[in-house]
């Protein structure tokens, strides 16, 4: 039988024999909202968490936190209705600024801004792109009660009014992104992100858990301390379509907003798998390793040991991290490099190679990408050169009638048979 997976801005097909028992797991197929503009309307008119945008109607300033080009965030949607609502405020569109929020990704140029905005909304309001390493640029703020230094981008910070958007999803440590994450990792500086992100080998800091998750807590503590006054965040579904918007009190939309997202995106897989092959999801998911990384934590959790595991990921960008790629150069195995992060301070960059080889440890992994093969050797991705010779090679190491998953957009999928900590 034929599937076929996103890749990139288009899909692979590939094909698997027909007596093969395949399961497909896959965020549950939702319609979109009729209007996502309306949608997005309709959530600002009625927030949650007794916030209300005209509760700061003598705001001079207001700075709004935004994603960068590697999250699918519909701000072609969700601006307009939030910078009208602003300007009914009384603010003139000089005095709203739109920050890129990379955390650690490397800084947007100028000629890049497109590929987050509208062009009307370019034209007419003023755009910054956050730098985590420009310390010129960052505030500090003390320290959360777990021990992270919160140094945080001073435009935002001196804005009468600070504003988060984004997407309410599923996130491989985190739980979930969205809320103040736009602001508390967007847009902090690389001690803040370190010391935050060396809280992910903690075992409550897993795909789907928030209430008791470190890591996002410490996240929601950063969120306090700046300051963040208003969040509107979308739910997509798999086609990267707004079905919710949600907006108000950072807390009470993610509140709001975690239900539905599990609504759409915990799917049911009764069995650990033989085989799974999975996609990020296609662009921008899978723009480079930092991001397609995600879709093999998500098929290892659903990978029996001993297992395999193919990804199809495009990664266009390449590693998504000269850091990455610099530390990487000479390890020879995933073991090694385990035993040489666990002995080193924590560093982003770096990690992601930790992520990878924790699950590739006791497993098969193959890739298949437009990087280049010597770039994907010395990540030891393993690459193939297409996703049929993969399998075959696959199912040559497996035993007879292996039970094969298929993710194709397990960067959003939160496989079920997990403990999510509800």
């Amino acid at each position: 039988m034929i599937y076929s997976v996103p890749y990139g801005k288009r899909s692979l097909s590939f094909h698997l024999p027909d007596d093969l028992p395949v399961m497909m797991v896959t965020p549950r197929a939702v319609a979109p909202a009729p209007d996502p503009i309306v949608a997005v309307q309709q959530a600002l008119a009625a927030p949650v968490g007794g916030v209300r945008l005209a509760d700061f109607a003598g705001a001079g300033s207001a700075a709004i936190a935004i994603n960068d080009k590697t999250r699918p965030v519909p701000h072609a949607h969700l601006l307009p209705p939030l910078l009208a609502a602003l300007e009914d405020l009384g603010l003139p569109p000089a005095n709203i600024s739109l920050i890129i929020a990379t955390g650690t990704h490397p800084p947007m140029p100028p000629a890049e801004y497109a590929a987050v905005l509208p062009p009307d909304v370019l034209a007419r309001y003023p755009v910054l792109c956050h730098d985590a390493a420009a310390a010129s640029d960052l505030i500090d703020l003390g320290r959360t009660t777990a021990g992270t230094p919160v140094q945080i981008n001073r435009h935002f910070l001196a804005a009468d009014l600070r504003i988060v958007v984004g997407n309410i999803e599923p996130h491989q440590f985190q739980g979930f992104s969205g809320g103040v994450k736009s602001a508390a990792i967007g847009l902090a500086g690389k001690e803040t992100i370190n010391v935050n992100h060396a809280m992910m080998t903690h075992p409550a800091a897993r795909l789907g858990r928030y209430a008791d998750n470190p890591a996002r807590q410490d996240v929601e503590a950063i969120g306090r301390m700046i300051g963040v006054h208003f969040a509107l965040n979308a739910i997509l579904n798999h086609s990267k379509q707004i079905v919710e918007a949600v907006a108000g009190d950072p807390a009470a939309v993610m509140a709001a907003g975690i239900p539905l997202a599990r609504q759409i995106y915990e799917s049911p897989a009764a069995q650990a798998f033989d085989l799974v092959i999975a996609s990020p999801g296609g662009h921008p998911k899978d723009l480079n390793v930092y991001q397609a990384q995600k879709a093999l934590n998500h098929a290892a959790l659903i990978t029996r040991p001993g297992g395999g595991i193919l990804i199809a990921a495009a990664c266009t960008e390449g590693s998504g991290s000269p850091a990455y790629e610099h530390w990487m150069a000479g390890m020879s195995s995933h073991e090694a490099v385990i035993a040489r992060f666990s002995a080193e301070p924590f560093r982003t960059g770096p990690h992601k190679a930790f992520q990878i080889a924790r699950d590739a440890v006791g497993r098969s992994i193959w890739w298949v990408s437009d990087l280049p093969v010597a770039l994907a050797q010395t990540l030891l991705l393993n690459p193939a050169p297409d996703l049929d010779t993969a399998i075959a090679a696959a199912l040559a190491a497996l035993p007879p009638r292996p039970a094969i998953a298929i993710l194709p957009w397990a960067n959003t999928t939160i496989p079920r048979t997990m403990d999510d900590g509800r």
